[in-house]
């Protein structure tokens, strides 16, 4: 089904697979982790101008986007769109996002995580995190394949995505998938876009909370996954982008987490825009400035 939509976007978009070097591949070859057998009921939809939505994901995949040869730089991100754990947003927040990257020379990863749900897996709450890992696991076991160097592989999220790419990159000491040849689970750098950063009651989005661990968490399981509290030494460098009047995910999100990774004397670039609500994906209306050029220039700095 996401092949075909994929193939769809590009015929109707004008986008040409072998510019973009683009392939769908499975996220695991053979058996999913923590996946009950089901039957795959994914579906996807429009909302609108080139956004679409994918729900029920239990069969995870990478589209690949590889940049042109001569522009490659040798960096990697792996993209994990919003959708507050429900669907994933794999249009404005993936594909498109990706599609630029390539633009300045960085080879892209778009995840399509399984979506967190009792009736596809045994434990919900570590799927999109095992997925995560999976992904950092496979782009670094390939890097020669894709040309990029294994130690500049981050990954980027968006709401929901952001919290899973915020998971991944302060729970990486813990691997939740199989990984015998001990490859480095620690994202590089992370990029936060409108982030979903923590669970409490005070700040935390609710809804993701709710699809992730449930409607009555503990205490315990509310701190294990309210990201601001795992920052330690080893946490990545980080860009956070988000809007002050952001009423879905509130800015406070991005702005604890840039105070946690402050005094832990990790380097942390915050940008807000004052106008822009929530996901906006690469472009906010509002305001002439496009992040993505911000972070272009940080990842060259880099």
């Amino acid at each position: 089904m996401f092949i075909q939509i994929l193939l769809f976007i590009m015929i109707t978009t004008g986008i040409n697979a072998i510019a973009f070097s683009q392939k769908v591949i499975p996220l695991y070859k053979g058996a999913i982790p923590n996946a009950k057998k089901t039957a795959d009921e994914e579906t996807a939809q429009s909302l609108g101008d080139r956004v679409y939505n994918i729900s029920k994901v239990s069969r995870p995949t990478l589209t690949i986007f590889l940049p042109p040869k001569e522009k490659a730089n040798g960096t990697a991100v792996i993209i994990c769109p919003g959708g507050g754990y429900s669907v994933v947003s794999a249009r404005h927040e993936g594909m498109d996002v990706a599609e630029r990257f390539n633009e300045m020379g960085v080879a892209a990863f778009v995840l399509k995580y399984r979506l967190p749900d009792d009736k596809y897996m045994n434990n919900k709450e570590i799927v999109p995190l095992q997925d995560a890992q999976r992904a950092l696991q496979f782009v670094r076991s390939n890097a020669k394949r894709f040309h990029i160097n294994k130690d500049r592989t981050g990954i980027l999220g968006f709401s929901a995505g952001g919290h899973l790419a915020a998971t991944a990159g302060t729970h990486f000491q813990t691997s939740y998938i199989p990984n015998k040849q001990k490859i480095n689970l620690r994202p590089d750098f992370m990029i936060l876009v409108y982030p979903v950063i923590s669970f409490t009651d005070s700040i935390g989005h609710i809804g993701s909370r709710e699809k992730l661990i449930g409607k009555n968490p503990s205490k315990e399981k509310i701190k294990e996954y309210s990201n601001e509290l795992h920052v330690s030494a080893d946490t990545p460098p980080t860009f956070l982008i988000h809007a002050k009047d952001d009423d879905a995910v509130s800015v406070k999100n991005s702005l604890q987490f840039a105070d946690s990774l402050k005094k832990n004397h990790i380097p942390v670039e915050v940008y807000l825009y004052e106008k822009g609500g929530h996901g906006f994906g690469m472009n906010n209306k509002t305001s002439e400035v496009k992040w993505m050029n911000l972070i272009e220039q940080w990842l060259n700095k880099k």
